[in-house]
């Protein structure tokens, strides 16, 4: 493995503020694979394994799956690339965490390169969140079970007290920066893809 093959993104900001379409579109553009530890959760919730039913509960209340689950998670994930170039969408959320990955990652010799972290008014998260269960129910699909006012608002209060130490963190090695996270979707991605220049 070849560090200069190698490229770790870590997407970082508030639940709702569009990490994942953001992360996608950036996979797509620059050949990364996008691991979202919560997509990888709710696949197993949603396949009903032994992890799936351990985090169940603690996802249906909005509370964060402990760091040991997770960081095996990405360890497994990780083990079965070649290259190691990937976007990190919702992970780490807490300095452990973020620790962890470095650890890892220094293992792999694959640091991190750039960590853009979209910032978005909580007013606009909650209503991004409340309309996205609206559309999925409106379209007959199974809302998720954080697309609630009272969930959202209790995620948002979790994110901002677990993650500033992450955010300082970051900053601290100098791979953080800001990105206005309102607008057009295009507009925002410009400004993350400008930042990593």
């Amino acid at each position: 493995m070849t560090q200069a093959k190698n490229k770790v993104v870590v997407f970082l900001g508030p639940p709702g503020a569009g990490k994942g379409t953001q992360a996608e579109r950036l996979a797509a553009e620059q050949g990364l694979t996008k691991i979202s530890t919560g997509d990888i959760l709710r696949d197993h919730v949603k396949r009903g394994t032994e992890l799936g039913q351990q985090v169940r509960p603690i996802l249906d209340a909005g509370k964060l799956v402990p760091d040991d689950i997770l960081i095996a998670l990405i360890r497994d994930k990780l083990a079965s690339m070649d290259d190691v170039r990937v976007i990190f969408d919702g992970f780490p959320r807490t300095l452990p965490q973020a620790e962890g990955l470095d650890m890892l990652l220094e293992e792999l010799g694959a640091p991190v390169n750039a960590v853009p972290l979209l910032e978005v008014p909580d007013e606009v998260l909650i209503a991004r969140i409340v309309e996205r269960g609206r559309q999925a129910a409106a379209r007959g699909e199974a809302v998720r079970s954080d697309d609630t006012d009272e969930v959202a608002r209790h995620r948002q209060s979790v994110y901002r007290e677990q993650t500033q130490p992450l955010i300082d963190y970051y900053a601290a090695r100098g791979h953080l920066y800001r990105v206005d996270g309102v607008g057009g979707m295009d507009e925002v991605y410009s400004r993350i893809t400008d930042g990593m220049k």
